[in-house]
Order: C-alpha cells, then sequence, then structure tokens
C-alpha cells in the first residue's frame, strides 16, 4: 500500500475539512458531505459574498505570482497550498519561467495525494505532506532540499492559511521563514479579517470551523501587518485582495471586505 493510500485510509470523513470547504467555495469535486454542509452553513451566514472573497483571494494569488516571477523570483514555497485547482503557482510562474521551481505543503492527506498526482512530474514541483507548524520537517524534507536553496532568494506564501493557526504558532512559523530569507525574498500573506462583519456573524462562523479541522482565527490589519516586520511591504501595500495590483477596468468588492493581502520583500543591502 502506498503511503497516500495509507494516509487516505486514515481520514475522517465526519469531520468538515477546511481544504475540501475552500475547494467547494471554488466549485471542485473534491469535498464530501460533511464539507459541503458546512460551506453551505458559511454561505448563509456571509451571504453571496463568500464565493466572491475566495475567487477575489485566488486571483490575489496568481497576481502575486506572476509579479514575483516577472521580479526575478525563481523558487516558491506555498504553505497551506489546498486542493490543486486552477491558476496554481508553478501554472503561473512558468508562464514567465519554465524553470521555476515549486514546493506546496499541506498536512490534509488528500491535498497530498491530489498534490503528488497533478502537480509534479515536471521535475520543477514537489509535495510535501506536514503541517506548516512544523517547519524543520518542511525545510529538511529532501523534496524541499531538491527544489529550495533558502541561499538564495525564495518566495514563502501564506494564502489564506494563517487564520487557521493561533497566534503563538502563527508568529513563530512566519518568524522561522522570515529569518531563513535570503535578500531579496518576498513574503506573500493573504489574511480574514473581521471586516464589516457584524459580531453574531463572527460568532456563528468561528463556529462552523471549530467543527472542522482547523479553528478560524481573524486578526486585526494591524496584526496581520506585524507578520511583514522587518520587511517593506511592496505597493498598494496591506490592501483587500481585490485592490492588490489589480490593473482591471471594474474591480467587483466584497460587502464585508474581509480578507486582506499584502507581499512584503527582504531588500538587498548594497551598503
Amino acid at each position: 500500500m502506498s503511503r497516500d493510500e495509507e494516509a487516505l485510509k486514515a481520514i475522517d470523513f465526519s469531520t468538515p475539512s477546511v481544504a475540501r470547504i475552500y475547494d467547494w467555495w471554488l466549485g471542485g469535486k473534491d469535498n464530501f458531505a460533511v464539507d459541503r454542509a458546512a460551506a453551505e452553513k458559511l454561505l448563509e451566514l456571509v451571504g453571496s459574498d463568500g464565493r466572491l472573497v475566495i475567487r477575489q483571494n485566488r486571483e490575489f494569488l496568481g497576481r502575486a505570482v506572476r509579479f514575483l516571477t516577472e521580479s526575478g523570483i525563481r523558487q516558491f514555497l506555498d504553505l497551506g497550498t489546498g486542493i490543486p485547482t486552477q491558476g496554481n503557482v508553478h501554472e503561473v510562474a512558468h508562464e514567465v519561467d519554465p524553470e521555476a521551481t515549486v514546493v506546496y505543503v499541506d498536512n490534509d492527506p488528500i491535498v497530498a495525494a491530489h498534490g503528488r498526482a497533478l502537480l509534479t512530474g515536471s521535475g520543477r514541483t514537489g509535495v510535501v505532506h506536514a503541517d506548516m507548524r512544523d517547519p524543520d520537517k518542511i525545510v529538511e524534507s529532501p523534496i524541499t532540499k531538491e527544489l529550495i536553496d533558502f541561499s538564495k532568494p525564495v518566495a514563502v506564501l501564506f494564502v489564506a492559511v494563517l487564520h487557521f493557526v493561533d497566534d503563538d504558532d502563527a508568529e513563530r512559523v512566519v518568524s522561522y521563514f522570515r529569518e531563513r530569507m535570503a535578500p531579496g525574498s518576498y513574503l506573500v500573506i493573504s489574511h480574514g479579517t473581521q471586516g464589516r462583519l457584524t459580531e453574531d456573524t463572527i460568532t456563528e462562523t468561528r463556529a462552523v470551523y471549530e467543527k472542522s479541522t482547523a479553528a478560524l482565527r481573524d486578526r486585526t490589519p494591524e496584526h496581520i501587518a506585524r507578520f511583514f516586520t522587518g520587511l517593506e511591504l511592496v505597493e498598494p501595500g496591506l490592501v483587500d485582495v481585490a485592490d492588490w495590483r489589480n490593473d482591471s477596468d471594474f474591480i467587483e468588492h466584497s460587502k464585508g471586505g474581509y480578507v486582506l493581502g499584502g507581499v512584503g520583500h527582504l531588500r538587498v543591502d548594497h551598503g
């Protein structure tokens, strides 16, 4: 039995998975009844804005990766990647440079299994089945060592994932990777915040996630900005993901405004 088959046999199908909920929101098919029930409940709470925000977050990821590749980045570490869908990091990066390398990391066995089936094979991408709260395991993985050289600029991506990690772990993990970044590297973060949602809606939303594989921890914009300590925020800074370097003639904004995104740069010191 393969490692993926063993991992899949251990899945608790009675518990919603945040990765599979996200997959449903994006229109994917790699989810189960328990995930769809949780996702539909969330949709009831936040309204039609929910799918809009998820789509905008995915588009933010694509614009950020394109910007980084065009800025010379050729290594990407995508933490909490989620189930593969359209516009994956390597697909966007390879449009600019087919030699760019990408390591995807997720602790969900379904994500890991699908990732190995769909995201590998070119020799430029790899999937590490690990919890991002164990960064040593990620960095020491033979897959990471083969594809990522931390002595050179790298982009580390935390896209829609830190709000599923408690404060101590989130600070520790982000700091871990910030400290290992070579000058010229970038940090990409998108993160949920309360925005204009009511306290009752926030409470009910948290209750849904409490019954899933990860609790929800929304943070203030000021708290999210602290993850970029020591880095220079790329213009336009930490903003609604719909607004980050979006040159569309018409930008649709959610009524809630509850996902912020930003890209931080560790400048090269020429002094």
